[in-house]
């Protein structure tokens, strides 16, 4: 989730509707100008016994953190507290139970976003080595209660944890106990983002299955192939889900606006502290009216908190987010970014994607993400196939993409090369999460453990 990095830059209020969507309009970028962000997170265990570790037991999240300074990095606190890190290469941060997030720099090509990716694990696993600390890429806990999981020292956090049982079971389960991998794309036109929008919530439940890497809860086979995604269908229908109205004639940033305003805040922040201000209108802040900070008006800042706690399967800000992957290894960390780059960073590409989608209704559309977080590849399409079938047509596209973009490596490869995991799984039509459930079952003789030893970085 994000992290502030700059707590002492002052913002301006907002005087008007036009300073909200400025948000979205400053985000607009020539093509040569786009870039690619790339975020991971992933599980913290001690290796002597599998157990996720505090913030402040010796050898643990906080000398995790500190362990990173000497790579350059620099520490942000939060009170006495370091929360998250800083440097070229962007913020490493925590979530709620300690999970281990990379919010990488924006990249011009995905040579320099997976050599990025691979630096960051080379220096964790490092510090960890020293520490005793392992780093799991998976979607999900495989075998953690919520009771056995630590709560980091950040002020929103304590605030969301308290409110999210108020609307929804598994919330907690989605703070607590998940990893995903995230890509961050610009657009450069409200009309470019629009279709971006469009094609990356319709296509979002085939990277749901693609990357599905969560079969497990605590300790067994959860029924699902990613329960990560199945989460999200019960955290808050307030600020989760498929946006059927990025779908109507005439969706751009007035429409999705309007969506945000009607979400419920969470916080306030002002002068080092998070102000509780959960179930809260962000119409009535506009209005000076709001209960928890009476009389004021907000920030820029606090509108760009706000948008920063919604949680769609793709995210508008001053970028899109897709918000589909669980987590997973080095490999696919590379791989999601390649995916849609792909698909969204080359117009032919964006167009011929488009077409494979632009026909679904918006039940058909919620249907398939219904479906995928069971099914994965075998779930049915709006036409009547599965999604392995449109998944090969799709990553197509996207070779298709990357090949035009011809962005060399000193090799001479162009970045094609990072679809190669999701060509094997549509090869063989079996997901991440059916082949540890095969291990579990055949090679492992139901030990979970062994999911340590084999899908750790």
């Amino acid at each position: 989730m994000t992290t502030r990095t700059d707590t002492h830059t002052p913002s301006p209020t907002i005087e008007s509707r036009e300073d909200l969507l400025r948000v979205f309009a400053n985000g607009e970028k020539p093509k040569i100008d786009w870039r690619i962000g790339t975020e991971h997170e992933k599980f913290v265990y001690r290796v002597e016994d599998y157990r996720a570790p505090s913030y402040d037991e010796k050898g643990g999240i906080r000398d995790l953190l500190m362990g990173l300074t000497d790579y350059g990095w620099s520490p942000i606190f939060e009170g006495e507290n370091v929360i998250a890190l800083s440097g070229p290469d962007g913020t490493v941060s925590l979530e709620p139970a300690g999970q281990f997030e990379l919010s990488g720099a924006q990249r011009t090509h995905l040579h320099e976003t997976c050599a990025e990716t691979g630096k960051h694990l080379a220096q964790v696993n490092a510090v960890g080595d020293k520490l005793g600390l392992g780093f799991l890429g998976l979607g999900m806990w495989p075998d953690k209660t919520r009771a056995e999981l630590p709560r980091m020292p950040k002020g929103r956090y304590g605030i969301m944890l308290n409110y999210m049982p108020k609307v929804g079971n598994l919330g907690l389960d989605m703070m607590l106990r998940t990893c995903t991998i995230q890509v961050n794309l610009d657009y450069a036109s409200e009309a470019d983002m629009a279709q971006k929008f469009r094609v990356g919530l319709a296509l979002q439940p085939l990277a749901t299955a693609l990357f599905a890497n969560s079969p497990f809860t605590e300790g067994k086979p959860n029924g699902f192939l990613s329960f990560r995604s199945h989460i999200w269908s019960d955290t808050d229908p307030d600020r989760t889900g498929m946006l059927p109205f990025v779908f109507e004639d005439g969706f751009g940033y007035e429409r999705y606006l309007d969506y945000a305003l009607d979400v419920p805040m969470y916080f306030v922040y002002r002068d080092g502290r998070y102000i509780d201000a959960s179930g809260q209108s962000f119409r009535d802040f506009l209005d000076g009216r709001l209960p928890a900070l009476s009389g004021e008006k907000p920030l820029v800042t606090d509108f760009t908190d706000h948008l920063s706690t919604i949680f769609p399967e793709v995210r508008l800000k001053s970028f899109l987010e897709m918000r589909g992957a669980d987590g997973g290894p080095w490999s696919r960390i590379c791989a999601l970014p390649a995916l849609w780059v792909g698909l969204l960073y080359d117009q032919s590409a964006l167009d011929a994607a488009w077409d494979e989608v632009k026909g679904w209704s918006i039940a058909e559309r919620q249907a398939l993400r219904d479906a995928v977080p069971k099914l994965g590849l075998k779930a049915q399409t709006p036409r009547g196939e599965t999604l392995l079938d449109l998944g090969r047509r799709v990553l197509a596209i996207a070779e298709g993409g990357l090949n035009a973009r011809a962005q060399l490596n000193p090799s001479g490869d162009n970045e094609s090369g990072y679809l190669d995991p999701l060509h094997q799984i549509l090869a063989t039509g079996v997901t991440p999460a059916e082949r540890l459930l095969e291990h579990y079952r055949r090679d492992w003789d139901g030990d979970l453990r062994r999911v340590y030893d084999e899908k750790s970085f």
